[in-house]
């Protein structure tokens, strides 16, 4: 990932504002935790999908899944409050590898659901996610923890599989007719640079040989 992603580069919220800017008008709390997640980045503890990714897919190998989850992360994490609120974009960034790799990839608006283990509904809110087929992607939830909005009493791993065997730990409702809203940042400055290495860095390496390419 070193190849794809610049060292400390941080994306405003804003389009008005730097990071910096944006950070003075947030509350002390906010200002916390970008401060927790400058260090984990410095640190190189961000944590990653593929690391409790729950796989039950066909499509690619194992390896490969991680590494392009692992890769949508990293750039959307680029946001200067990390990638608990950018569902959006990491689906926008997924679908857009899965079409340049020749799959079906779509993105997927609706609603999802969270739930306790003893089927207590603990969350819902609108949310994003991806459709290859009969498979769906779920993959940017394990960072759900770092959004105040959501309660910490939600706890749930990225998925890759069949609709049919989504854990029971979230119900996900599409809404069709939706499409995802444009995102510059995905458009103009994240996806060149992972187009680039999916081309050099991904097809051409141990994913050609197994005949992605």
């Amino acid at each position: 990932m070193a190849q794809l992603v610049s060292l400390m580069r941080e994306i405003s919220p804003a389009n008005n504002a730097s990071a910096d800017e944006f950070l003075k008008i947030l509350p002390p709390q906010a200002r916390e935790l970008v401060a927790e997640i400058r260090r984990q980045k410095n640190a190189g503890e961000r944590r990653t999908p593929s690391s409790t990714l729950i796989d039950r897919s066909v499509l690619m190998t194992a390896v490969h899944r991680a590494k392009l989850l692992n890769a949508v992360a990293a750039l959307v994490d680029e946001n200067l409050a990390g990638r608990s609120e950018m569902c959006l974009q990491f689906a926008d960034l997924l679908c857009r590898a899965l079409v340049h790799l020749n799959f079906p990839g779509r993105p997927a608006i609706g609603l999802a659901m969270y739930f306790a283990p003893n089927g207590e509904e603990l969350f819902r809110w609108k949310h994003a996610w991806v459709r290859i087929g009969d498979e769906v992607v779920d993959g940017n939830v394990d960072s759900l923890f770092e959004n105040p909005a959501v309660p910490k009493t939600v706890s749930v791993a990225p998925y890759w599989g069949p609709i049919v065997r989504v854990p029971n730990d979230r119900r996900l409702r599409e809404e069709h007719g939706l499409s995802l809203p444009l995102d510059t940042d995905v458009s103009d400055i994240w996806w060149p640079e992972f187009k680039t290495w999916l081309d050099t860095e991904f097809l051409r390496s141990d994913a050609a040989a197994s005949g992605i390419a």
